[in-house]
């Protein structure tokens, strides 16, 4: 038999039709649709529609994040509707406005589980990689469809490699690998490819820096993204409540055919940052150094978790934020900010001034920490497009958190590693 890749492997898996090659295209049923707060836009299809049932309603998956709390009637109506829906059609794995951003959601809840085929209304999907699934994004009208028939069509994405060795000196993270392989590949350099991390420094990652990894290779035009799982991945699943006997783990074959290789010694990187307007226009921090800041944005499906903030608050730790800047933290679930809440990071967070947000998609999606004329924010989120956070004339820059906490003492852009000297 021909070596197989993740990605055809999963799709054979979702499609039941063997023996499958990049770019044919079948009908896949994946096991999880999730759709997040403009759900109501497929429920209003459906009514159009006169459907009433659904395929599989153990299979949907509904997060109101991107607009929670609610700050408008009209946003307000359309979670009315998402709840009455869910409560109509028996949808058990519905998430309110409390719950946090929908990925990380549902991989604290063990819905997300390796070797599974998964679709999303959002397109960093592809985070669920780090648990070693196939995810992916689609439209609101592909997750209608999938609702109804339980299927969608799918092409067979060419397979890249992407191998990182080498140990990361300080104030260096997984969020500064991402920005230097999407400012060295492009946007669209990857551009509908399965992308499979592997090498000695992903093998040796948390789930919480394969959540980043997997995430970010969206912004490289990555169809879906993996990792494969290992003991630091069933570790993540036990806390999750995932039985070990219902795994599914699906792993590419030795001797897979893939498109390229690409590799990254990580001993060689220092913090990078993406500048205005788009993610691959990326330098190291150094070079933009200085840069003054009215805001710093920690949150994001990116850059939001327990480890994250972490990172921030031991750059914070004995410091202030600088007069000038307002620093957004927007921890990425409720489940984050109680951890948070209970070791004392959150305190460290507050003491250095720091405002706490309630956990969700927030300013990343345009829910808040929104910037006037001629306001630049730091952020540690996934996106940097014009206009993308208040006003079109206004600036965002991209890091990782503990840039992002190292240049919100100074008030400017900063290389971390000044700061975690000073520290020590």
């Amino acid at each position: 038999m021909t070596a197989k890749t993740f990605a055809q492997k999963a799709i054979e898996q979702a499609s039941g039709i063997p023996d499958l090659v990049p770019g044919q295209i079948v009908d896949a049923y994946p096991d999880l649709y999730m759709s997040h707060t403009a759900s109501w836009r497929c429920i209003r299809t459906l009514e159009k529609m006169g459907v009433d049932k659904l395929y599989d309603v153990d299979r949907v998956a509904m997060v109101m994040d991107h607009l929670s709390p609610a700050m408008t009637a009209k946003t307000a109506s359309d979670h009315s509707l998402c709840r009455s829906f869910a409560r109509r059609m028996g949808v058990k794995n519905f998430f309110d406005v409390n719950a946090g951003i929908a990925h990380i959601v549902l991989m604290e809840n063990g819905l997300i589980r390796p070797g599974q085929f998964v679709i999303g209304t959002d397109s960093h999907s592809t985070i669920y990689g780090a648990l070693g699934a196939f995810g992916t994004g689609v439209g609101f009208s592909e997750i209608t469809a999938a609702w109804v028939t339980g299927k969608l069509w799918v092409k067979v994405p060419e397979s890249v490699r992407i191998e990182i060795d080498g140990e990361l000196g300080s104030g260096i993270y997984a969020k500064d690998i991402m920005l230097k392989l999407i400012g060295d590949l492009g946007a669209d350099g990857l551009t509908y490819c399965s992308v499979e991390f592997t090498g000695s420094y992903v093998e040796s990652m948390s789930v919480s820096e394969r959540m980043t990894f997997c995430n970010l290779a969206m912004e490289m035009g990555a169809k879906n993204a993996f990792v494969a799982p290992d003991d630091i991945t069933f570790a993540y699943l036990d806390e999750a409540g995932v039985p070990r006997e219902e795994l599914k783990v699906l792993l590419p074959d030795e001797g897979a055919e893939y498109r390229s290789t690409v590799r990254l010694d990580g001993a060689t990187l220092s913090p990078q940052i993406a500048v205005p307007h788009t993610v691959d226009n990326v330098l190291p921090v150094g070079d933009v150094a200085g840069t003054k800041l009215d805001q710093v944005f920690i949150g994001s499906c990116a850059n939001a978790k327990y480890d994250d903030l972490v990172i921030a608050a031991d750059v914070l730790s004995g410091h202030k934020v600088s007069r000038d800047v307002r620093l957004i933290v927007t921890p990425a679930s409720a489940k984050i900010m109680a951890q948070a809440s209970a070791s004392g990071v959150l305190a460290t967070l507050i003491e250095a001034g720091a405002m706490i947000t309630n956990p969700g998609c927030g300013a990343c999606a345009g829910n808040g920490g929104a910037m006037a004329d001629g306001e630049t924010t730091l952020s540690t989120a996934n996106r940097n497009f014009q206009g993308r956070m208040g006003s079109y004339d206004s600036k965002i820059f991209l890091s990782s958190p503990a840039t992002a906490a190292a240049s919100a003492i100074r008030g400017v852009i900063t290389d971390p590693r000044e700061i975690e000297a000073v520290v020590a």
